[in-house]
């Protein structure tokens, strides 16, 4: 019987990370040569095929999403000697992060020649796809991900903040998220004032429990960035 698979991201481990460490503190030119090809390529060549297919990067000026790999991992090799793990970041997060910023540039500056050249048919065909990465595509991103992250702070509100009237303050604040779209001032004073209305809480507590609510958004946002899904 065949052994099942480990879930998670077992191409890029802490293995990894560690030859990538090495690869960039040694000199031998012959040494590194070695590392990369047996120890760090095939983790570039999954992150970047993983990316490319999870957002859908395909607007490109080479002929094949092979091609547009190799680009990537290309850019990602040149960027190598930048990681510096003493820094806090993971190399994961970090050449995922180096990985899709290129890649959403690239997207953005290839589909507007597109848009420019092409006749409006292959326009037509292009809105019934998802293949276009740009402002709105990514807007609804964010917001999928903001009603998965209300909906789970909510839920386990009571678990997440179990102490005096922490609850009721960071309710107030997903109040907030819940009302966005009708929410026409985003000043901070006036957010405050608008949470001050629905709780008896001081600025600073308030400060607090937001601080604590970014803590999770910005956690969770990252993984969901690096994945396309949340897991909470």
């Amino acid at each position: 019987m065949a052994k099942r698979r480990k879930k998670g991201i077992q191409y890029f481990t802490q293995e990894t990370e560690d030859f990538i460490v090495l690869y960039n503190r040694t000199e031998d030119s012959d040494l590194r040569s070695r590392i990369y090809n047996d120890k760090i390529h095939y983790a570039f060549f999954k992150l970047t095929e993983n990316i490319i297919h999870t957002f859908k990067f395909y607007y490109t000026e080479v002929d094949n999403i092979e091609d547009l790999q190799h680009e990537v991992i290309t850019f990602l090799l040149s960027k190598i000697h930048l990681f510096n793990p003493d820094r806090g970041a993971k190399a994961f997060s970090y050449f995922g992060t180096i990985a899709k910023r290129y890649l959403i540039l690239s997207n953005q500056k290839n589909y507007k020649k597109r848009v420019v050249t092409a006749p409006i048919s292959v326009l037509e065909d292009d809105n019934n796809h998802s293949y276009i990465i740009d402002e709105k595509s990514q807007n609804d991103q964010l917001s999928k991900f903001i009603d998965e992250y209300t909906e789970y702070c909510t839920t386990n509100i009571y678990k997440l903040f179990p102490k005096g009237d922490d609850a009721n303050i960071a309710d107030a604040i997903l109040e907030l998220f819940r009302k966005r779209e009708n929410i026409d001032v985003f000043n901070k004073k006036a957010l405050y004032i608008y949470i001050r209305e629905m709780v008896d809480a001081k600025t600073p507590k308030i400060t607090k429990i937001a601080n604590q609510l970014y803590n999770i958004f910005k956690d969770n946002y990252i993984f969901y960035l690096e994945t396309g899904y949340t897991k909470f």
